[in-house]
Order: C-alpha cells, then sequence, then structure tokens
C-alpha cells in the first residue's frame, strides 16, 4: 500500500465518533521514493484529505519515510514507538498528534 492510496482511503475509514469536537489539520511531510507532502483535515466531525501543500494552518506535521508512515497506518508500527525511536518527527501539539491513530480504523 502506497501513502498516496492510504490518504486517498482514509475518509472511508474515519470514525466521527472518535472526533468529537476536534478541529485539526495533520500535514504529513513524507521522504523516500513514494513520499511527498499530504494533509488531512478534521473538522465538524467530518474528514477531507489531499495531497500538496494545505490552506489550512497545520495543527501538526509528522515528519517520516514513507515506509514508517506506511506502517503506522496499518498498524505494523506502534506510533509511540516510531516516535521514542527518532523514526518520527512531531511539530505541533502533541495531545492531537496522539489522537490521529484513534480517529480511523487500520486500513
Amino acid at each position: 500500500m502506497l501513502p498516496s492510496e492510504i490518504i486517498q482511503q482514509l475518509p472511508e475509514y474515519f470514525l466521527p465518533q472518535q472526533a468529537g469536537n476536534l478541529n485539526a489539520t495533520y500535514v504529513f511531510d513524507l521522504t523516500g521514493s513514494e513520499g511527498g507532502s499530504y494533509w488531512v483535515t478534521v473538522a465538524n466531525s467530518q474528514v477531507t484529505t489531499g495531497a500538496g501543500v494545505t490552506s489550512q494552518p497545520a495543527t501538526v506535521t509528522f515528519t517520516m519515510t514513507d515506509q514508517t508512515f506506511v506502517e503506522i497506518m496499518t498498524g505494523v508500527t506502534n506510533p509511540v514507538t516510531a516516535y521514542m525511536q527518532g523514526k518520527v518527527k512531531i511539530v505541533g501539539d502533541l495531545g492531537i498528534a496522539s489522537r490521529l491513530t484513534t480517529l480511523f480504523r487500520r486500513p
């Protein structure tokens, strides 16, 4: 599975009941052969996704390899472990960052 495919499919896996009143934009800066910049915005219990630069200010920005992203989003790698090992860099609100994996079922 490619990062672009995961981002495109996230709305299908979204758990709106988990979002509550969350309004956040997650930005993913991915390195590697399938890398790029992607974003996920959660607002009003809805999710939108895209590639490239978002017009919304980032609440959280994650930087990692494309492989680490796929492993985290598919449940192969624990996101906290990846962060502690230095595989993921986070800029922004850590509390909101930690909610990301609770907002979606695994693809």
